[in-house]
């Protein structure tokens, strides 16, 4: 179902890296996911062929994959291994918004870039509060930043942030006191203070290993703080780099179709002189599966295809971009769903992968944005006046 989307050279070699590594992240799935741990083995692999670097700027010696482009990597991982691949994008798509957006001071982010290219540093946003809930909701850190002597103090807990045991910065937003504006603080994994909390126990996409964050007065310098962010009620930028997180479920729901496709070719029951891939109902289950697939991934990149052709439309794409997370969210639960139906009692083994990608998949609803969220997005574009 891949040559569709594969349009250059350089997005079938791109599509062949990822294929290869994939090929090597769905032999260890299985472990990681019972065992809850980290895939440090499979982001060796990714450091080893420089994929740490994918979305850095050229100018920094990075590769400057387009957003298409990078949708086609995570969505070809994804069907290796979701958890490694839902973890890569935090990393890629962060460099590529910073890069994008260009808001950060250029000398951070310069060294930044530097050290992901030479020493392939990993880097994740940490905004989640257990009081707050999502960023994507509007509430206002109740972690705090106060200067003191010149320097940053910063307290405060983090949830929900994926590759924590494997970060080496996390940005972190939090209220600075004086003023009471939000800011993003870029804070090193050996700063003192800086402690994760093993608290990832959750049905699916475990291996993210989405642990709590937690700082006690933890000192940083002045250059530290490397955004001042929008109020929670201010309209913000449309963000392209979020796609990532579609990109992934989908892949997750490949995997899941050539599962059942495999399987009903294979399968034959002693009542049927066929396997069951020549059952009516089987094939109308299939057929559902790759058309529900077609539309979402079309619908995928065509938008994404729209971000990178034409810049001075993005800020006015913010309604299709939540609906291609709304939809491909949507259609990678329903065709798991269905590939479990075409394999019946089979999938529900702790061995088999379909019950993996199952618990996987449900984690994509709760990824931003809520599906409430996009639905309210989009009535109130529809009842704008015209």
């Amino acid at each position: 179902m891949d040559h569709l989307f594969l349009r250059t050279d350089r997005e079938k070699q791109l599509h062949e890296r990822a294929t290869k590594l994939a090929q090597q992240f769905q032999k260890r799935a299985r472990y990681y996911d019972e065992q809850a741990l980290f895939p440090f083995e499979n982001f060796a692999e990714l450091k080893k062929v420089g994929f740490l670097s994918l979305t850095v700027p050229k100018r920094y010696g990075g590769e400057e994959i387009s957003l298409y482009e990078f949708l086609l990597v995570q969505e070809t991982l994804a069907q290796g291994d979701g958890a490694t691949a839902l973890s890569l994008g935090w990393h890629l798509g962060i460099v590529m918004n910073v890069a994008e957006q260009n808001k950060w001071p250029e000398p951070v982010f310069a060294r930044i870039c530097d050290e992901i290219v030479h020493k392939q540093i990993l880097l994740n946003s940490a905004q989640s509060e257990g009081a707050t809930g999502s960023p994507a909701r509007g509430g206002k850190p109740e972690t705090t930043a106060e200067k003191q002597n010149g320097r940053w103090v910063i307290s405060g807990r983090k949830t929900y942030t994926s590759l924590a045991p494997a970060l080496d910065y996390f940005i972190v937003s939090a209220t600075i006191n004086e003023t009471g504006e939000v800011g993003n603080f870029l804070i090193p994994k050996t700063a003192l203070g800086l402690q994760i909390e093993a608290t990832w126990d959750t049905l699916g996409m475990r291996g993210t290993r989405s642990d709590d964050l937690v700082l006690e007065n933890v000192e940083v310098d002045e250059t530290a703080l490397v955004e001042i962010l929008h109020s929670p009620q201010a309209k913000g930028r449309a963000q392209g780099w979020l796609l990532h997180i579609p990109a992934c479920y989908l892949g997750i729901a490949l995997a899941a179709r050539d599962e059942a496709i495999a399987f009903a070719k294979s399968y034959q029951p002693n009542t049927l002189p066929h396997p069951i891939a020549d059952v009516p109902e089987v094939r109308r289950k299939i057929a559902e599966i790759d058309i529900q697939l077609m539309a979402a991934r079309h619908f995928m990149y065509s938008v994404a295809d729209q971000w990178d052709r034409y810049p001075n439309k993005r800020q006015a794409m913010k309604e299709e971009l939540a609906a291609v997370k709304y939809v491909a969210t949507n259609t990678a639960v329903h065709v798991v769903d269905l590939a479990m139906r075409v394999v019946g009692g089979h999938s529900l083994f702790s061995h088999h992968p379909l019950q993996r990608y199952y618990r996987d998949v449900r984690a994509g609803l709760h990824n931003p944005p809520a599906d409430d969220l996009t639905i309210s997005m989009v009535a109130n574009r529809s009842f704008q006046k015209e």
